[in-house]
């Protein structure tokens, strides 16, 4: 008789399963996400623009970009412009106009152009600090030359690390599986709200679903900077370093905290780290109190805040813990 019971009762959860999952239920469900993508697209769509780049050497390559200001500021990445004489952007509604180079980031390949005509249409840029994995997002852009091809995906992980051309790894990542295509980098990653949350950038070559955008909490700091300065300032200290361990018996020994550093390989002769006293085979495990694993971890505390200012270095030389005061520089543009 339980027997029987139990069944009759996996029957009725089966069938109401089977009801939840109609195909009315399934097209409603369907519909809702289509609304949602159409949606995303209508509100940024017409902000996204395709970029002709040429050069001293004629036609060169070509991009996605997103207005993002009602006077006609642009959003697309530092490669996208690289060595650019003349930049075309052209709206999805045939629009054309010419634009300037305000600013531009390798570090986190980001740039800021600006229109020369008028504004017809811009984006929101928004926030990424509520971004969840598994959330809806829409990808616009331009690639091979296909004006305003959509894609959509969801957020695949976030707090990623991007290795930047330049050397420098790029905090806060995104990663989605909406596909990107070349000519997609520099448009935007959009939320279903029509909320601007990151600009597309890189792909892993050779693998399916794994794509790129730099956050948009990262893209409001840099284009600030870029629009203010037409740069982000950066510190440097004048030296060549190597992730290196540190043996456990010395790290008990000096109570630090990682059990790796950063080698110092090479000093500039005039540079800050010379300055200070810093000498090739130190290692530096310590910044103004901040652990230092790599060097990574030392690029993110040489920022603008720090420039001029004499901040504590911490460093093994032998069996020697050395704090050493270092005043760092400016990066000089490029």
């Amino acid at each position: 008789m339980t027997h029987i019971q139990t069944i009759d009762r996996f029957d009725e959860a089966a069938a109401s399963s089977a009801a939840d999952s109609s195909p009315a239920t399934d097209l409603a469900a369907f519909d809702a996400y289509s609304r949602a993508v159409i949606g995303a697209v209508d509100e940024v769509g017409p902000a996204v623009l395709h970029l002709q780049i040429e050069t001293d050497k004629g036609r060169g390559g070509s991009g996605s970009g997103v207005v993002f200001t009602p006077d006609g500021y642009v959003l697309t990445n530092s490669h996208v412009i690289a060595g650019a004489k003349r930049i075309t952007a052209a709206f999805p509604d045939g629009r054309v106009s010419a634009a300037t180079v305000v600013g531009d980031d390798p570090d986190t390949d980001l740039a800021v152009l600006r229109l020369d005509g008028d504004t017809p249409v811009w984006a929101r840029l928004g926030s990424s600090r509520g971004l969840r994995v598994g959330q809806l997002v829409v990808a616009i852009g331009n690639p091979f030359g296909f004006q305003c091809t959509v894609t959509a995906g969801v957020v695949s992980a976030l707090g990623r690390g991007l290795r930047a051309r330049s050397g420098r790894l790029i905090d806060s990542v995104i990663q989605t599986d909406a596909a990107l295509n070349p000519g997609n980098s520099g448009g935007p990653l959009v939320n279903s709200a029509g909320d601007v949350i990151g600009i597309n950038t890189a792909i892993i070559a050779m693998a399916q679903g794994i794509c790129f955008s730099i956050s948009a909490d990262t893209v409001e700091f840099v284009a600030s900077h870029l629009i203010r300065e037409g740069r982000v300032r950066r510190c440097y200290i004048g030296m060549a370093g190597q992730n290196v361990p540190v043996p456990r018996k010395v790290v008990r020994f000096h109570g630090l905290a990682r059990e790796s550093g950063v080698l110092v390989q090479s000093l500039v002769p005039d540079g800050a780290a010379a300055a200070a006293g810093l000498k090739e085979g130190d290692i530096i495990v310590e910044c103004d109190g901040y652990p230092v694993a790599d060097i990574d971890a030392l690029h993110r505390l040489l920022t603008e805040e720090r420039l001029g200012v004499s901040i504590p270095m911490v460093a093994l030389r032998r069996e020697l813990k050395l704090t050493l005061p270092v005043i760092p520089r400016e990066i000089p543009p490029a």
